[in-house]
């Protein structure tokens, strides 16, 4: 059955990407005004915090058109949620993407990105590089579904393809990988996975959409941790699901059940046909949903990790200062690395905003505006240096996270990748010299001088 035109839910700005408002107006305007407008019914100018489990339906009618998908609005807020849907519009605007779908955590995010994708016996060719975390997740969690994975070296990009087998069902990668702050080259392994029929997806986590957007090189697909720059203050947990808008599942039936075959707990819908191309745009261009409403409707509903309204509201408020914030994020990393490349008891910096780095050159192509906060560096004392800077430091927090505004240190090695192998740990850029910082946007002099009495300890 046709899938009629949806409500207003996704048909207006304020839950839907104002595609108009994209073209015609900046990302600092989008990240305070996207996705939401003055509350209809109080005039509330903030976004309001919906703190509810439900939603009362019209009629009969109505609730069996919403479970039918054949009519969009809000059901429970597992599903869906005024506010969390004000927070995915203007998170997917800021991407460029067709649709968002918000979670409870980054990892959630990934969890349901990949279950619409996979089926038992199926493979991930993933990124050597990434967080700790994300490579337990993918090698040791989604072994219980059935799900492999392969890595590889994200600066051997031909390995990326000799990796592909036919049971292969996505490319997987970190745009600014975590820890180490290595950037990838999206545009040419996006060209790999177009060659091979395979989706692309990207974590932009430790960039932000202020300063790399994947799906204008190539990604199909983006996961987010909404906890970390865009949010930005350390105070809530979320993740997000962006759907590019820009794969033909319909080409490609044999990979993808969940997309380009009838779905018997929807009524037999095929989602790449009923959301493949829908006229959403204000101008009526058709723009695909489908892979955006599967990851709700089917895994989203199922596996529960929703996020909640007031998660939702505090990320939002965060966006709205976030190009200013990743402007002196960038401004105070370059000031700290370069800094610290001249330190006697520091052996080597890795920033991509570094002229003499690797990957400098990388990041003028697909970070402009700055390389990110997030750096790692090596100490001369190794492993027993880097556990006693982290306690020596009075500024910094010790912690596991990133992109808060406050500057944040941690000894990879001892925490967020102890359980890898040291050869695992060398080559996710975790060593056991290696130390993390997420710099803040306190004033430069300040965390310089925290770490130098640190150092000066060891």
């Amino acid at each position: 059955m046709p899938v009629q035109m949806p409500t207003k839910r996704y048909k207006t700005r304020k839950h839907y990407p104002d595609r108009e408002m994209k073209m015609t107006q900046g990302f600092s305007t989008r990240a305070i005004h996207a996705g939401a407008a003055p509350d209809p019914v109080s005039g509330s100018r903030a976004q309001p915090i919906h703190q509810t489990t439900s939603f009362v339906f019209r009629d009969a009618a109505h609730a069996a058109n919403l479970f039918a998908l054949q009519e969009f609005g809000n059901i429970y807020t597992r599903l869906g949620n005024p506010t969390t849907g004000a927070l995915e519009a203007r998170i997917a605007d800021l991407e460029g993407g067709t649709m968002g779908v918000a979670t409870a955590s980054g990892h959630a995010a990934q969890l349901l990105a990949f279950h619409v994708l996979m089926e038992p016996g199926a493979n991930i060719v993933a990124a050597r590089q990434l967080y700790g975390g994300s490579i337990n997740q993918l090698s040791h969690a989604f072994k219980k579904f059935g799900w492999g994975v392969t890595f590889v070296d994200i600066d051997d990009v031909a390995a990326f393809e000799a990796a592909i087998d036919d049971k292969t069902r996505v490319i997987f990668t970190e745009s600014l990988a975590n820890p180490g702050g290595l950037v990838t080259d999206m545009k040419a392994i996006a060209a790999i996975a177009k060659r091979h029929g395979l989706p692309y997806m990207v974590d932009n986590t430790m960039a932000s959409p202020y300063l790399c957007r994947p799906l204008e090189h190539g990604a199909n697909i983006i996961v987010e941790s909404l906890t970390k720059f865009i949010g930005g203050h350390g105070n809530s947990i979320g993740g997000m699901v962006i759907d590019g808008g820009n794969f033909d599942w319909l080409a490609h039936k044999d990979k993808f059940p969940t997309m380009a075959s009838p779905q018997s707990y929807y009524n037999d819908m095929v989602f790449g046909e009923a959301f493949g191309a829908l006229p959403l745009g204000p101008d009526g261009t058709n723009v695909n949903i489908a892979f955006a409403i599967a990851a709700r409707a089917f895994s989203l509903r199922d596996l529960g990790p929703a996020m909640s309204p007031m998660n939702a509201f505090l990320i939002m408020t965060g966006c709205e200062t976030l190009p200013l914030r990743m402007e002196r994020h960038c401004a105070n990393a370059l000031k700290v690395a370069t800094h610290l490349q001249g330190h006697e008891k520091v052996s080597w910096v890795r920033y991509a905003g570094l002229a003499g780095d690797p990957h400098n050159d990388r990041a003028k192509t697909y970070l402009p505006r700055g390389a990110g906060a997030v750096f790692t560096f090596g100490l001369k004392g190794g492993h027993e240096a880097g556990v006693k800077l982290v306690e020596g430091v009075k500024l910094f927090s010790h912690l596991a996270n990133i992109g808060d505004t406050r500057s944040l240190i941690i000894h990879p090695a001892s925490t967020t990748h102890s359980q890898l192998t040291d050869t695992q740990k060398t080559a996710a850029g975790a060593a056991p010299d290696t130390v993390r910082l997420s710099v803040g946007i306190e004033d430069a002099a300040d965390i310089i001088a925290d770490l130098d009495q640190a150092l000066s300890a060891l």
